[in-house]
């Protein structure tokens, strides 16, 4: 097919495809859809070899978020019957890492519902950073903690961070039937706060929420401006009791697709399957690791994920290494190019001074938006041949152990 080999050749060139090359990956047909895993694999191997990276969720603060967000579970009003606690103390939350560290990954990913933190929100996870960091050498610690104040990514970085996280979830077109009590302009802006402080970036996307191919490569495009060093992609948890509960779109084939449209757009960058993989790829999931190269370890913010032990057994199957804590995930390029991001001019990407550069399950909540009554707009939007995935409630399970309770976690 003209069209894949046109995209491997950008890819290992870190050309940047065009709109309309994207959107043909999202309709290609199933027949096709093997060639298209194949094709977006010879990419991701080029730069990540068979590496998986794995990163580990840790819930600092659950529920009692201001906030919107029709996909998130912890969202003001929400009626999802999840584990609700304040802030974990540092050793609670160094305890609960050491469980997903144990499991082999190299990354911690500290996040905490609400808008933003406060300066004093901002002090108690720098301790749970020198706790995690002071009991386990060479870990990698992300913070996500919604919207940050100036001054706070700074001071983020200088407790030990190593990145932020803060996802664009969808379009700037939509943003707007999603999440009502912040805009997409903020989530940019926190983005550039991070990078600008040199935190790497972490910055990606809420796929199944009705959106349209067009939505998807506007918001995809969006992050490749941005110039994120790692491209998280969530699958929406239609979870009871939110807004878009009832919004079952993803097959496992479009999240296959989907995952390898990011894959061309962002060749050289962390792509990682988090949220919903379970959910929507399902027995597909090995497949899913020739497009990306990272993926979260057992449970995730309020729902429970695959066992860690599965995880691993599925990497190695797929004939996959767990990426080491002394490799380095990013290719050498972007390394020493200094915060991760490559040359723009060689990466076809936007300029630093006009988009910047930034920073899961969405800004510190998980998958964000509006009221129940604004998703048929959404939904009206979702191109027929998405809409063939069945409701699978049996696989949404409400996270009952880990951190926040008294159970072990699942690593």
């Amino acid at each position: 097919m003209d069209l894949l080999n046109t995209l491997v050749d950008k890819g290992l060139r870190r050309e940047l495809p065009t709109r309309e090359e994207a959107l043909a990956v999202l309709a290609t047909s199933d027949d096709d859809l093997l060639d298209v895993v194949a094709a977006a694999g010879k990419v991701r191997r080029q730069w990540f070899g068979r590496r998986v990276k794995l990163n580990y969720l840790v819930n600092l603060k659950s529920g009692l978020c201001p906030e919107d967000c029709s996909y998130c579970s912890q969202r003001l009003g929400s009626k999802a019957g999840i584990l609700k606690y304040t802030w974990l103390k540092p050793d609670q939350a160094s305890e609960a890492a050491a469980a997903g560290l144990a499991g082999g990954a190299k990354r911690v990913c500290l996040v905490a519902s609400g808008r933003g933190p406060t300066d004093r929100d901002v002090d108690r996870v720098s301790d749970t950073i020198k706790a995690i960091k002071d009991q386990n050498e060479g870990v990698e610690v992300c913070a996500c903690l919604g919207l940050l104040s100036d001054g706070q990514a700074e001071r983020l970085r200088e407790a030990g961070a190593d990145a932020y996280n803060h996802n664009l979830n969808t379009s700037e077109a939509t943003y707007g039937d999603i999440t009502t009590t912040h805009t997409y302009a903020d989530r940019v802006d926190t983005v550039q706060k991070a990078h600008a402080a040199g935190l790497s970036a972490c910055s990606g996307l809420i796929a199944g929420m009705g959106e349209s191919d067009e939505d998807l490569v506007d918001v995809v495009y969006s992050l490749r401006a941005l110039d994120p060093d790692s491209v998280p992609v969530n699958f929406l948890i239609p979870v009871e009791g939110t807004p878009l509960a009832k919004e079952w779109n993803l097959t496992p084939q479009r999240c296959l697709r989907i995952l390898a449209m990011v894959r061309f757009v962002c060749p050289d960058v962390e792509v990682r399957i988090a949220g919903g993989r379970e959910v929507h790829l399902r027995t597909m999931q090995p497949l899913a690791l020739n497009l990306a190269n990272s993926i979260f370890l057992g449970d995730y913010l309020t729902t429970e994920g695959q066992a860690g032990k599965a995880d691993l057994e599925m990497i190695a199957d797929a004939g996959f290494e767990v990426e080491g804590t002394g490799e380095v995930t990013l290719p050498e390029h972007r390394v020493t190019a200094g915060g991760g991001c490559g040359s723009h001019a060689e990466a076809g990407c936007g300029s630093h001074a006009d988009a910047g550069c930034g920073s899961h399950e969405g800004g510190g909540c998980g998958p964000c938006g509006s009221a129940a009554d604004d998703q048929a707009p959404a939904a009206a939007r979702v191109p027929e041949t998405a809409r063939a995935s069945e409701a699978r409630t049996d696989l949404v399970a409400v996270r009952r152990r880990g951190a926040g309770t008294d159970l072990a976690p699942n690593a």
